[in-house]
């Protein structure tokens, strides 16, 4: 209960001021609005590009994830249930990327970026967000690949599936708690990112939420009440997304708990 409080009262003080005219955030800013007003909605829609910026993020949020979930669903696979020596070593080599910051090598990715041609391009992102998110989506699916039963498998082989349609048809819809589980933890890392955006995004119809949301604050005076409103916003696919998929994801987590 106090945890829930201490979780949702920041929520609740964003909601609460962005109904607020800018004045009444300074003087009382912990009370409910005098008198509700839409005005800060309407001007972040009307007077900044703001669904440009949504567009963005949910772009590359969306391409991101389910790069994400492809690629590491194959090399999980790979490493769960194929016998080869140097599996071990594979499996290390991505777990390594949980144990190293990706953001010291953020000079190296400049450059490389740089000379590929992607700089100040949603394909630097994409691309960064991928290769960062490999490591967690690999090693949460490893462990759920090695609880499912073997037997499926030689089952769907006798009646004559390739390794693919073993894949895809019969281990993937018995992985979606821990898929639900990748894709949530993925996209809200990628939705809420703010440092590569910053490095790597200087074209201001390509900035993300996060990065458009700074533009928000003034040199001199800020319009406290149109950034809250662009906050409540940009939440709302997050809340989407938790609410479509948080059965599965409630159930992913509570199975890798038992499991684990």
């Amino acid at each position: 209960m106090g945890y829930a409080f201490l979780a949702l009262y920041p929520v609740y003080l964003m909601i609460v001021s962005s109904l607020k005219e800018n004045a009444e955030i300074y003087t009382k800013p912990l009370t409910l609005p005098e008198k509700f007003s839409l005005e800060s909605y309407k001007a972040i829609l009307n007077d900044t590009p703001f669904m440009e910026y949504l567009f963005n993020s949910v772009y590359i949020s969306l391409v991101s994830v389910f790069f994400v979930l492809v690629f590491s669903s194959l090399a999980a696979y790979y490493i769960a249930r194929t016998r080869f020596k140097w599996n071990p070593f594979l499996y290390f080599f991505f777990l390594s990327g949980l144990m190293i910051p990706l953001k010291l090598g953020i000079l190296p990715m400049f450059l490389i970026y740089k000379q590929l041609g992607v700089l100040d391009h949603h394909m630097s992102l994409i691309l960064t967000y991928v290769s960062s998110g490999m490591p967690f989506s690999v090693f949460v699916l490893v462990g759920f690949f090695k609880t499912l039963p073997t037997e499926l498998e030689e089952a769907a082989r006798i009646d004559g599936c390739s390794d693919l349609q073993v894949l895809y048809r019969i281990l993937v819809p018995l992985m979606r708690p821990a898929l639900a589980t990748v894709a949530i933890m993925n996209f809200i890392s990628i939705w809420n990112d703010f440092f590569y955006p910053l490095i790597f995004i200087k074209t201001e119809e390509l900035k993300t939420l996060p990065l458009a949301m700074m533009s928000l604050f003034g040199q001199y005076e800020t319009d406290w009440s149109v950034l809250f409103s662009g906050l409540t916003l940009s939440t709302l696919p997050m809340l989407l997304l938790f609410l479509i998929a948080s059965k599965q994801f409630l159930e992913g987590m509570t199975a890798g708990a038992v499991k684990g």
